[in-house]
């Protein structure tokens, strides 16, 4: 059976079990056994987790054991020599597989036909629709067939192993169904304890990404010195050697202000308008034109990056280009800092205005009465009392969103270009650290030069920076929430 199948079989049975289970608490307290120490449904859920949990982690922890498994398998059947080069094992490995899936393809007159080299495996595994970048080996042959072997027994232990704690857990959990039974205290705390387990899958994967980062970027460091990453002025990656110190080809600086100025721009555009709009909505708005309103400006939010890209790619920087920086002779070009900074300020504007509106929206009542009451406008109440009422939350929103800005690529990519400079003409081309990660990260990977692990050193140095601010803003945003709730 195919993981779906065994899928639905565990769906099938554990609901089964619910409806066994509470069948049973239902006639066992008909027939004066005592009274339920719980409602009948907690006993039918009681069974259907007995039914359910054990099957499921088996089928899990096979399924995460069997790539493994395998991986070794076909190690197993390679030959000293292949064994040897660690640069083309990985390459060797993903062969096998697709020879093992090319031999479950094949008639079996055929298999012998490639195995006594009446014709070649290469050919005939094309005309089943798997074509092969080079002709089959002898010895991939040998680990696939033991590749197929163990993956089928695998599967079968699979199948049996899950069948067989379905029928045990399911038996196990019906047997235990009494009137005694604290059904709900079992069930409540198998829940609690699914609770736990999704936070903690949250956590240990944030602690992978850092770990993943960290390791790398720690690498990096042994070949470039982090004073002159850190420090460096110019960014030209591509003539440095491998294990190269050398000042000034990793310089992280123009990254960093490229990315500081595009969020600085684009933080112009968006501050003002989401707050505004966040202003008007909150305290001026009828309810019918807010209703309108609101799921209109936060359409924006939903757009894709690529096409706010396209956007400043074929409307803003020409525009920009021809009617600013052309007459006034700052600059050529319609990809540069200040069409990455409008275009991504517009994509932002949802993010300010929706926290600010719920902020805003959140500030209590009695504050804007009192005020009233005092003989205020509408005006002076949102600025002498609501607004800094609000500023706390509103300054995390703003937080927030620069963070959101600091990690945007696509926009920078079609609007700002790849250039690494450091300048103050918002008219030229600049790029930001996320772009040069996917940049290093593409093509041809070797996980042994500095211009492949420079990567993992932005990543961890964006990390940090991004965390910063979201700290900060959810800092700043809980001593508000704790002053008024």
């Amino acid at each position: 059976m195919g993981p779906l199948w065994l899928l639905a079989l565990i769906a099938g049975l554990s609901f089964f079990g619910f409806v066994l289970g509470r069948w049973k608490s239902v006639v066992l307290s008909g027939k004066g056994r005592g009274s339920l120490a719980a409602r009948p449904g907690y006993y039918g859920a009681y069974v259907l987790i007995w039914t359910a949990m054990p099957a499921l982690l088996i089928l899990v922890a096979l399924s995460v054991a069997k790539p493994f498994l395998i991986e070794q398998t076909v190690r197993t059947n390679l030959p000293e020599q292949v064994l040897a080069n660690a640069a083309q094992l990985s390459l060797e490995v993903s062969g096998v597989q697709q020879v093992a899936a090319g031999l479950k393809l094949v008639t079996p007159e055929e298999l012998e036909d490639i195995r006594i080299g009446v014709v070649a495996a290469r050919s005939t595994f094309a005309r089943h629709g798997l074509p092969l970048g080079q002709d089959v080996k002898p010895y991939q042959l040998v680990a696939a067939a033991a590749l197929n072997l163990v993956s089928d027994g695998l599967d079968t232990a699979v199948d049996a192993a899950v069948v067989a704690a379905l029928g045990f857990g399911l038996i196990f959990a019906f047997v235990r169904v009494k009137p005694r039974l604290r059904a709900r205290n079992l069930v409540e705390n198998t829940v609690l304890a699914l609770l736990i387990a999704a936070s903690s899958v949250a956590i240990l994967t944030t602690v992978g990404i850092v770990l993943s980062l960290l390791f790398q970027a720690l690498q990096f460091f042994s070949m470039v010195s982090p004073a002159n990453f850190y420090l460096g002025t110019v960014w030209d990656p591509r003539f440095a050697a491998a294990g190269s110190s050398e000042s000034g080809q990793f310089g992280f600086l123009p990254l960093f202000w490229g990315t500081l100025y595009i969020s600085f721009f684009a933080m112009v555009v968006a501050v003002p308008i989401g707050l505004f709009s966040a202003v008007y909505m909150a305290e001026y708005a009828t309810s019918k034109v807010r209703s309108i309103a609101k799921p209109l400006i936060e359409i924006l939010a939903g757009i894709p990056t690529i096409v706010y890209g396209f956007f400043a790619l074929t409307t803003v920087g020409p525009m920009i280009r021809d009617y600013i920086a052309l007459p006034l002779g700052l600059g050529t070009s319609g990809n540069n800092v200040l069409t990455a900074g409008l275009v991504m300020g517009i994509m932002i504007i949802p993010y300010v205005s929706s926290l600010s509106d719920d902020i805003i929206t959140a500030v209590p009542r009695s504050l804007r009465d009192g005020s009233l009451a005092l003989g205020a406008t509408r005006s002076e109440t949102m600025r002498q009392v609501i607004l800094p009422a609000a500023l706390p939350g509103v300054v995390g929103a703003v937080l927030l969103a620069v963070s959101r800005a600091i990690g945007e690529t696509m926009i920078v990519v079609l609007a700002a270009g790849v250039a690494a400079r450091a300048s103050l003409n918002p008219f030229e081309e600049m790029t930001t650290i996320t772009v040069k990660i996917v940049n290093q990260l593409t093509g041809d990977l070797e996980f042994t030069s500095p211009q492949t692990l420079v990567a993992f050193a932005l990543g961890i140095t964006l990390f940090v920076i991004t965390l910063g601010l979201n700290v900060l803003a959810l800092t700043i945003v809980r001593k508000y929430r704790e002053q008024y709730e």
